[in-house]
């Protein structure tokens, strides 16, 4: 017998903000949705509209589907729910650095987590899905919302979830190729000199104080980055002269959304600068033959959640 049906909503995010690698995340308003209904029998069905309807798998090997296995092997239910009905409404870009496996598993445990009766919190979902992604700056935030300080000590995950002093605008241009987290890892250094790290150490503590106080004066160099940025440059033409055009047109600062190729820049609302912005990051990229789309989001605060009828 087919048991109900839940709908989860879970933002797209935006990890490293600049300095913070691999440790300090955000979410923002775009959503991707999921309907998901267990059954007894075995049998799979996964259907999806949207952001990479024809190139995400539709068998075994779904990540949504691969999650909601890992929390019922969690709670010792895979017995008990051997199939399932799927269906995934997408409009997280995917492999553009907007979290869009991060969403895929918030969604699936947060789903399945509601139809066993929501046996486990969101730290422990939080938990899950570090083990499953390898790493919690993305899935942090899809789950909590709003930004995220994160660090994993002996496999503990610990997360620090706040709203900025301020009204923020994320203005993010999407260039029209995409980039593999897989190729942007592999061309960072193993080692990277102690000048960086400490620079980036500044950086990150500057940028998080600077947020949580309201304080915008300390945000003009806080989005500065020296330890996967200058790296990952070559892979994205014209990384930087898109970040120097959004800050030439009233942005706080700019920075790779997570692994990229997304770059998104922060706007104080309060400046109403965001149009402007946008169109001048789109020409810088378009200098450099690089078209580009642009989305206009705010800080989502909310986090992965249930869908009422």
């Amino acid at each position: 017998m087919a048991e109900k049906m839940v709908r989860v909503r879970v933002p797209g995010t935006s990890a490293n903000c600049g300095p913070g690698f691999d440790t300090l995340g955000l979410a923002c308003t775009i959503y991707n949705d999921l309907g998901l209904r267990l059954t007894r029998e075995p049998g799979l069905s996964i259907t999806m509209t949207g952001e990479g309807a024809a190139n995400i798998p539709c068998d075994a090997r779904n990540i949504v589907w691969r999650s909601v296995q890992y929390l019922l092997q969690k709670a010792g239910c895979s017995k008990d729910y051997r199939g399932a009905v799927i269906h995934m409404e997408n409009h997280v870009p995917l492999s553009r650095g907007l979290g869009s496996s991060a969403t895929a598993i918030v969604a699936g445990l947060t789903a399945a987590n509601a139809l066993i009766g929501n046996r486990y919190n969101r730290y422990e979902l939080l938990e899950f899905a570090t083990d499953i992604e390898g790493h919690p700056d993305n899935v942090a935030p899809a789950i909590f919302g709003g930004f995220t300080v994160n660090a994993v000590t002996d496999g503990h995950v610990d997360c620090f979830h706040f709203r900025p002093n301020f009204r923020l605008k994320l203005v993010v241009a999407v260039p029209d190729f995409p980039l593999s987290t897989r190729m942007a890892r592999k061309v960072l250094p193993e080692e990277v000199p102690l000048k960086d790290a400490i620079f980036n150490v500044g950086r990150a503590s500057m940028l998080v104080a600077a947020l949580t106080r309201g304080n915008e004066r300390f945000l003009r160099h806080a989005f500065d980055d020296s330890l996967h940025q200058p790296y990952r440059a070559k892979l994205i033409p014209g990384m930087y002269d898109v970040f120097a055009a959004a800050r030439a047109a009233g942005a706080a600062g700019a920075t790779l959304s997570g692994a990229g190729p997304c770059l998104i820049a922060y706007v104080l609302e309060r400046r109403h600068v965001e149009e402007a912005v946008g169109k001048a990051m789109q020409e810088a990229f378009r200098k450099h033959g690089v078209k580009s789309r642009i989305l206009t989001l705010d800080l989502d605060t909310r986090g992965a959640h249930l869908l009422r009828k």
